[in-house]
């Protein structure tokens, strides 16, 4: 009988992580392949909630929508509102370092950005700068899922890859949850050309203008 494989990741101690959306036991990863590291936070299920699979956020790092609350994405509110929904309902969020710019890093994000203010869309730029559409690759989180005892959940977000690569990884997604945000003008035509060349699921009407906040 042979040996287990390794883990695929190592994990440190849990502490406490008291937020603006609730306390999290928060934990952080290390990716046994690359050193990459990352961080889960999970949330208990509200006394006496159904027996349901739990929610899990696999949220890529996002440090201008995240971190500097940047209208040209929608990372950062995609972020709090899955916060929201963990911290309410319970589950899990795992953030996911080293997917800046959907695995391009940051200055190629950044280089990115330049040729968008010149006509190009999301998909465009990439390819014009001879870089993947979505370089990503989820086999650590699905690590730090089954580390977790999470291989049975609902998926909080809106894009089908997600569900595909866990799948793939050996997660089963019982639901994929919506994390739709209203849109904005600044991120209308970057969100138009995520569902129409990259099959996310969204219902685009823009709310907001350039100088008003969400409706």
């Amino acid at each position: 009988m042979s040996a287990p494989a390794p883990p695929c990741v190592t994990g440190g101690p849990v502490v406490a992580l008291p937020t603006a959306y609730g306390t999290f036991r928060a934990r952080a990863w290390t990716d046994v392949a690359t050193g990459a590291e990352h961080l889960s936070v999970t949330a208990p299920p509200p006394a006496g909630a159904a027996d349901a699979a739990p929610l899990v956020r696999l949220h890529s790092e996002c440090l201008t929508g995240d971190v500097f609350g940047s209208y040209r994405c929608d990372c950062g509110e995609q972020l709090s509102l899955a916060l929201e929904l963990i911290a309410r309902h319970g589950g899990t969020l795992v953030y996911l370092r080293g997917h800046e710019g959907r695995g391009i890093g940051l200055a190629n994000k950044l280089r990115a950005y330049s040729l968008q203010e010149n006509g190009a869309d999301t998909v465009e730029a990439n390819e014009q700068l001879g870089l993947p559409v979505d370089a990503r690759d989820y086999a650590a989180a699905a690590c730090i899922l089954r580390e977790l005892g999470l291989e049975r959940i609902r998926l909080l977000s809106n894009n089908p890859l997600k569900h595909q690569d866990l799948s793939r990884h050996g997660i089963a997604v019982t639901e994929m949850v919506p994390t739709q945000v209203p849109s904005r003008a600044e991120n209308l035509q970057y969100l138009q050309t995520k569902r129409d060349r990259m099959h996310h699921t969204l219902n685009l009407t823009p709310t907001t203008t350039p100088e008003g906040p969400h409706a």
